[in-house]
């Protein structure tokens, strides 16, 4: 495994450092912040960070972090084992039970840190990261708090979004895919999102536009998943988790999602004893920019430290913010 690197970056208000932790049999690679003055003498919360289908770190986490350290908390944005810097193989292998194993991983990474406070850990995640929120908090009754935003909580309710046609048509890829892994070849892939009419796991009219809005200029974010992907996103239903959600958590549904069906992640979220449930007039992908970010972020930090409470005060406009 790789240890932690040595280049650091600085952001507003704070410290980024490139950090990899072991999960499994590799690595995961993430970006950890830090306020300034963190420190093992005066650690600070941490928020566990991890992202949807297919996406890395770099596709608009960097945006929400930030907002958090500059509140006075850290923050841990990791990227799961097979995609962009991370290790693991073969590549591009989307396991839902091992995405939630790298979840673990970074948990115990992030409760390891000096500069963190052990004690006070929240985790948030964004689509299929929203849906491994759900999971993950059901397991670790310690933590403070969690964050579960257009959450995918059902792999029948969001094949169904896809449409049967289009599902039944990634039959003979996984096929094809299931025997190259019985024989040890190379994934056979299909696009993570894709336009109407073409063969994607996403081929919602927002999709593809929707996911390449969030690649920074430079960066090379992989467009294709292992088909049979497919059938552990059919196999996971974390919304039925959120029963057992023993903290606070705060589960932000998009009024209009086209991949994670709002009616469903709705009645999921309101089984979770301690749920905050609130609704955002914003697509599934439109929860990164423009004004939904400003409101989505401004409810999470005010929420994350109500719970958290870091012992630093956020400094004048952490919570009301002015992104552009």
């Amino acid at each position: 495994m790789k240890g932690d690197q040595v280049k650091n970056e600085t952001t507003t208000g704070s410290e980024r450092r490139n950090v990899t932790f072991r999960s499994g049999d590799s690595y995961c690679a993430g970006w950890l912040y830090l306020p300034d003055g963190a420190s093992a003498d005066k650690p600070v919360p941490i928020v566990v960070m991890g992202h949807g289908f297919g996406a890395t770190r770099e596709l608009g986490l960097a945006p929400y972090a930030e907002r958090f350290v500059a509140a006075g908390l850290g923050a841990l944005v990791f990227t799961y084992r097979g995609l962009g810097d991370s290790g693991g193989e073969p590549r591009q292998i989307l396991s839902m039970p091992r995405q939630v194993a790298d979840w673990d991983a970074a948990l115990a990474y992030a409760s390891s840190l000096p500069e963190a406070d052990s004690g006070r850990l929240a985790i948030w995640g964004s689509s299929v990261g929203g849906g491994h929120a759900i999971e993950v908090a059901s397991r670790h009754p310690e933590l403070r708090a969690a964050v579960s935003q257009c959450p995918f909580t059902d792999g029948i309710a969001s094949a169904r979004a896809l449409g049967v046609g289009a599902a039944l048509s990634m039959t003979g890829p996984v096929l094809r895919d299931l025997m190259a892994a019985a024989l040890g070849k190379k994934p056979v892939t299909v696009p993570v999102a894709a336009s109407p009419g073409q063969r994607a796991f996403m081929t919602a009219p927002d999709a593809l536009p929707g996911m390449l809005e969030l690649v920074p200029p430079g960066h090379q974010w992989v467009n294709e998943a292992a088909a049979r992907s497919l059938l552990s996103v059919l196999r996971y239903r974390p919304g039925r988790s959120a029963r057992r959600i023993a903290m606070p958590i705060l589960i932000c549904i998009s009024t209009t999602d086209s991949v994670a069906p709002a009616d469903v992640a709705d009645r999921y979220a309101r089984q979770a004893p301690l749920g905050d449930v609130r609704h955002y007039e914003a697509g599934h992908f439109g929860f990164y920019v423009g004004d939904a970010y400003k409101e989505l972020v401004r409810d999470q930090v005010e929420f994350l430290v109500q719970h958290l409470r870091p012992t630093a005060p956020a400094p004048k406009g952490a919570l009301a913010g002015s992104d552009s």
